[in-house]
């Protein structure tokens, strides 16, 4: 086996490089890397893998106007045929950016209602690949390729539209396919898959079946459930710290409650400087009992400035920002995150006492802990910014949440005096709603916590072994 391993953004990043993953897969066979890490940068994550790999920086791609009209119109007509909560908001959305690229937007959301059917996706995933398929960098990717001798390519992430020419390239070439469903929300709240692929790895039989209700043209046995790797950390003790060790270097009380506060991005969460002004004031006023400490972490993404009147409000709040890379602010690919976030993030969701978050996949994280956590579900400006519906009736009706609402795996704040109570409760008896947050767990990771990475392992040999053996059979 010959891998080619497609990191297009940070998270894949943490998930496959901060990881046991590259390590495991360099035993079966060294291999190539393609990422955007800047050359800056890149020695702190090189040595991933115990110098199996070869890394190449991913080759400049411009989207042309044609392909951007076709991959929007592809996506709103996903969107309009797969007609999930999210998606209906997505389709609705208000256009942005200048006035050519408000028409071009205009025009492919017109355009894929018109082919919002199976045949007419087909259609539009046929031009968009045709068009693709011409430009230099497949023809660069497929030159790689071949003087590599690439077996498979795995890429981590199917949404970047950075990932297209490469996969193109591969499959010219008859090399395996397979990709990695990054996030728990992504088939059901996101347009199209980026680019297509042969094999798909999934985090659960539930994921299973959201990707063959929205792409049903995917065989499923070409499907594999394998958990997911940004959870294996979680399993490994050689990152965990004591309680002690951990509180230390953040300026904590061990002997006292943490909050984790979890912030989100700045245009889904716009109000989570107000929701923690909120959760400071019940903390400080003793309205939510025991003396707790509160940490707030933003999202990766969020450079933290939209903190800090509060943080000059209330000095005592510990802030914990996100160890990442900003190599192009506030864009989500080109996040990258340190080693050691990862560790002080396994740290965080194991000690931390309760979490709060806004419909955040951070649930997940702290459940796999079984630490309690609590979702803000009430809104603070009226009318809701961004123009968006309530809270309740907004993010906690999406598909992906649903789990969450109907299993009862977190207990949800519709106003400040319910925060207040639900922060007590758990405080109180941290063993609430324990056996709904370890079924949420299983519904969601198929695989035990810390086996995914060697799941992938061996999916990606099977796939490489079959394709040589198939190829073998055909040549005789």
């Amino acid at each position: 086996m010959k891998p080619v391993v497609l990191l297009p953004d940070g998270v894949g990043i943490r998930n496959f490089a901060l990881g046991p993953f590259l390590s495991l897969l360099g035993r079966e066979a060294p291999g190539l890397i393609l990422h955007p890490i800047p050359e800056a940068n890149l020695a702190q994550y090189a040595g991933a893998g115990n110098g199996h790999w070869q890394w190449q920086e991913l080759r400049p791609y411009r989207e042309s106007a044609l392909a951007a009209t076709l991959r929007y119109s592809l996506a709103y007509a996903q969107m309009f045929w797969g007609d999930s909560q999210s998606m209906r908001y997505g389709r609705r959305a208000r256009l942005r950016g200048t006035r050519s690229r408000r028409l071009m937007l205009q025009g492919a959301r017109c355009l894929g209602w018109c082919l919002a059917s199976q045949r007419g996706i087909r259609f539009l995933d046929r031009r968009h690949c045709r068009h693709i398929a011409r430009l230099p960098q497949v023809a660069d990717y497929q030159r790689l390729f071949r003087h590599y001798g690439a077996t498979v390519l795995f890429c981590s992430h199917q949404r970047p539209l950075e990932i297209l020419p490469p996969v193109l390239a591969a499959r010219s070439l008859g090399i395996p396919t397979a990709c990695f469903i990054f996030s728990w929300d992504n088939l059901t709240s996101k347009g199209r898959i980026a680019a297509p692929f042969e094999h798909y790895l999934v985090w659960s039989h539930l994921m299973r079946q959201e990707l063959l209700r929205y792409y049903p043209e995917v065989a499923p046995e070409r499907t594999h459930i394998v958990g997911t790797p940004q959870f294996d950390p979680y399993a490994d003790p050689a990152l965990s710290w004591r309680r002690q060790e951990f509180f230390g270097p953040i300026g904590a009380d061990p002997a006292r409650p943490l909050i984790c506060y979890s912030g989100g991005d700045t245009f889904t969460c716009p109000e989570d400087p107000l929701h923690v002004d909120i959760l400071m004031s019940l903390v400080r006023s003793g309205q939510v009992r025991r003396r707790p400490q509160v940490l707030v972490r933003p999202a990766p993404v969020d450079d933290g400035s939209r903190y800090q009147a509060v943080r000059e409000k209330y000095p005592e709040m510990i802030f914990a920002q996100p160890a990442w890379l900003h190599t192009q602010p506030g864009n989500w690919a080109r996040c990258i995150p340190r080693a050691e976030d990862v560790r002080f993030l396994a740290n965080l969701t194991h000690h931390a006492n309760v979490n709060v978050n806004l419909a955040s996949t951070m649930t997940l994280d702290f459940a796999i802990h079984d630490r309690p956590v609590v979702n803000v579900a009430f809104d603070v400006s009226n009318p809701p910014p961004c123009g968006r519906p309530p809270l309740w009736e907004f993010y906690y009706r999406f598909e992906h949440y649903r789990p969450v609402v109907e299993l009862g795996a977190a207990r949800f704040a519709r106003s400040p005096r319910q925060l207040a109570e639900h922060i007590n409760a758990y405080l109180d008896n941290p063993a609430l709603d324990r056996e709904r947050r370890r079924r949420f767990v299983e519904l969601e990771v198929g695989v035990p916590i810390g086996e995914s990475s060697s799941r992938v392992v061996e999916v990606l040999a099977a796939v490489s072994r079959r394709s040589r053996q198939g190829r073998e059979e055909h040549s005789n």
